[in-house]
């Protein structure tokens, strides 16, 4: 079942609590979204829901969304404002209804100018970044939000299927990204959940490389293709590297190292394990084989509403992982000037385990094109 908004909204008034902070701040975004269960955009016009450790939420919403902001249900005060107006009236009317004089806040999401906003309507106003501690309860994984993690899984591994069949030798990068593109929203995704990356030869040795107009796949190439639909809000997260028409000795040895890593990632991953011991048992793959100087990046990070959010599977990352968690397990070779290979998998931690999400068969393939 559903969660209710009242219920959403209490989890930040217990965080506000923790922080001992008078309130959170939540603004446009994927807290915002799990909090309202709405979509809203973040643009030009200051947008912001505020959730006191005591007492009734408020709301900062722009008049042209106040039709839109009806559909979520909030009963709290809400102080909106006309562009022909202005904004710092509303940001006033809230603060001094409010009354607070300490506030938790999105770091990463919060704009400059809404934080400047907030000062010029109560000077005295003191605002900590609370980042971690706001995005927390996304971390773990509902069975609805599982359900359309698998949902925007499957549209993106019917659309690689269609974009492999498709790959011929001859076409550019930006040639097959848009068969990619197009393929993802004939397979029902919402939206794409980034900017897809598709590499082939040296630029698939640039972890995020952009797709060449004037690069024409050939013979011996590695295709790495890196992309994800979004469904309901929730965003996929899938790589996977091909060769065309024939794999090097050397391709398929790198390709073998990138794989046994990636499935060690699953061995050791069950609830209470830490982002540390899963980045430490799959890079140690890659460091123990003779392309350890090809390691550029962590081995993943965690999926949901952000393509990229906590937590980070990294050396360092003491951070213990509950069941409900999930991850991408993407460890990766990269040689510049010559190729890279990419696995990644979205993972979900269970308490004796964990389930791959993602089911595209990922043995070595060699595209007949």
């Amino acid at each position: 079942m559903t969660q209710s908004l009242h219920t959403r909204l209490a989890d930040y008034a217990t965080i506000a609590t923790k922080l001992g902070v008078d309130a959170v701040a939540l603004v446009p975004g994927p807290n915002f979204a799990r909090a309202v269960m709405h979509p809203f955009m973040s643009h030009e016009r200051p947008f912001m829901l505020v959730v006191p450790a005591s007492g009734a939420p408020a709301a900062l919403v722009p008049n042209l969304e106040l039709r839109s902001w009806d559909l979520v249900g909030f009963d709290g005060a809400v102080f909106d404002w006309r562009d022909q107006d202005g904004y710092d009236a509303a940001f006033k009317a809230l603060t001094d209804h409010l009354a607070i004089s300490s506030l938790a806040v999105e770091g990463q999401v919060m704009r400059v100018f809404v934080h400047h906003a907030l000062l010029r309507a109560q000077p005295d106003l003191t605002i900590i970044d609370a980042e971690r501690e706001i995005s927390a309860p996304r971390m773990i994984k509902t069975p609805q939000d599982i359900d359309a993690l698998k949902g925007a899984i499957a549209i993106s591994e019917r659309a690689l299927a269609r974009t492999l069949e498709s790959v011929r030798l001859g076409q550019t990068e930006k040639e097959i990204e848009q068969t990619l593109i197009q393929a993802l929203f004939a397979e029902g995704a919402e939206d794409q959940a980034f900017s897809p990356i598709v590499a082939a030869g040296d630029g698939s040795a640039r972890p995020h490389a952009k797709a060449r107009a004037d690069y024409a796949v050939k013979a011996g190439d590695a295709l790495l293709l890196d992309f994800g639909a979004r469904k309901h809000g929730f965003a996929a997260d899938i790589t996977r590297t091909v060769f065309l028409d024939h794999a090097t000795d050397e391709g398929q040895a790198v390709y073998d190292t990138v794989l046994r890593a990636n499935l060690k990632g699953f061995d050791v991953t069950r609830a209470g394990v830490t982002a540390h011991q899963i980045d430490d048992a799959v890079t140690g793959v890659l460091e123990a084989s003779p392309y350890a100087d090809r390691i550029r990046t962590k081995t993943g990070h965690g999926l949901g509403r952000d393509v990229h959010e906590a937590p980070y599977i990294m050396r360092g990352n003491h951070m213990t992982l509950p069941a409900g968690t999930v991850y991408t397990n993407e460890p990766g070779l990269y040689e510049i000037d010559n190729f890279g290979v990419r696995i990644e998998d979205d993972v979900l931690i269970t308490e004796d385990g964990c389930l791959s999400l993602t089911q595209f068969p990922k043995d070595l393939t060699v595209l007949k094109c």
